[in-house]
Formats: C-alpha cells, structure tokens, sequence
C-alpha cells in the first residue's frame, strides 16, 4: 500500500489533486476538507489510501493522517464506499465526525447528501468505539481544544468510567460551552455520568 507521497503539487482542483513524485505523475481523489488544508506550496506531503477494484485502482489522498483514519472507519462501515466516505468528509470536518457520532447526533450525519436515516444510524453504531481522539497538531482550524478533552477523558477513566459513556458525555459537555476550563468539564461530566 502507498502510504503517502511526497512530490511537487502540479494540479489542484476541489475535488483532485496531481502530484509528480519522481517523474511520475499521480492522480489523486481528495475531499474538501484536504482542498482546503492543501498549501499552494509547490512541495507537498499527502496521505494516501488506494483502493484496488478489478478494473482500476484509485488513490485518496488526505492533507492528515487523522482525516484518513476517519476514512478508513468509514469505509468499514456496511453500505459506506469509498466515495460516500468522501463526501461526508467534504461536508463536514473530521472533528465534527467525531463530535456527531460521540453526541449520536444522527440529523447531523442524515443531513449529508447521500446519507439515509438508516445508514446514519449504522454509522454512528459500527463508529462509537472506533472514532479516536485527534491530535492537536492534526486537528483543522475549527478551535478544538482536544487535549482539555483528553485530559477530561484521562481523569475520568482513572475514576472508573467506561471509555465510550465518558467520551460521549464529554463531548456533549464540551460542545456545549467550547471555552469550558478543564475542571469544570470533568465537574460537568460526572454530574452526568
């Protein structure tokens, strides 16, 4: 598997990118979150994910390794392809992914074009234990705080409280008042816990 490619950026469009990388020129599908986070800079580093199929194979690319983890949790899910992973990342960012299957925001997710009721639903069941917390440094231009999140999860793990109800309780919390101190949001937490 390519794990990613490091070149000179020769195209860039919302939907592709071409990257030439020792004289070769790779075509790659990106979603709007990328386009956005890509740099005009002529040398660029993108993340990649290929998907073979019997009669072509097509490469993804992702300006962090966070967004393409966020892919690849997506395209497991039943009735999720490559594509539909790609839309959903170019509508909304891989924070807010994270934040609407912690919250089981399920209109957030139905509100993406191509998204049903049921595979909403099946999204954020087969996601809620496998959507991980970001890295700061990898983290789009949103204003995440995720290390007070972290540090919220850490001290309510070392209490006792299973990962996925703390997470998604701290999430809620979080999203509620984005400026919270990190005492406050554990405080706020447990009396929901």
């Amino acid at each position: 598997m390519i794990t990613y490619i490091k070149g000179r950026l020769i195209e860039k469009t919302p939907t592709k990118i071409i990257v030439e990388c020792n004289g070769i020129g790779y075509d790659i599908n990106i979603s709007l979150n990328t386009y956005e986070n890509i740099t005009d800079e002529e040398n660029i580093k993108i993340y990649t994910y290929l998907q073979r199929k019997e009669d072509s194979d097509i490469l993804f690319g992702f300006s962090s390794k966070n967004e393409r983890s966020i892919f690849q949790q997506l395209i497991s899910v039943s009735g999720i392809g490559p594509s539909t992973a790609r839309t959903i990342l170019s509508s909304i960012s891989p924070p807010e992914i994270q934040d609407a299957v912690w919250s089981e925001d399920v209109d957030r997710i139905k509100s993406i074009k191509g998204i049903g009721l049921k595979t909403a639903q099946r999204l954020i069941i087969e996601l809620k234990d496998k959507v991980e917390l970001f890295d700061k440094k990898d983290i789009d231009l949103s204003g995440e705080n995720v290390d007070i999140k972290k540090e919220a999860l850490l001290a309510l793990s070392v209490l006792g409280f299973s990962k996925s109800k703390a997470e998604n309780v701290v999430s809620k919390v979080y999203f509620e008042n984005k400026d919270i101190e990190l005492q406050e949001l554990i405080k706020k937490s447990l009396n929901k816990l």
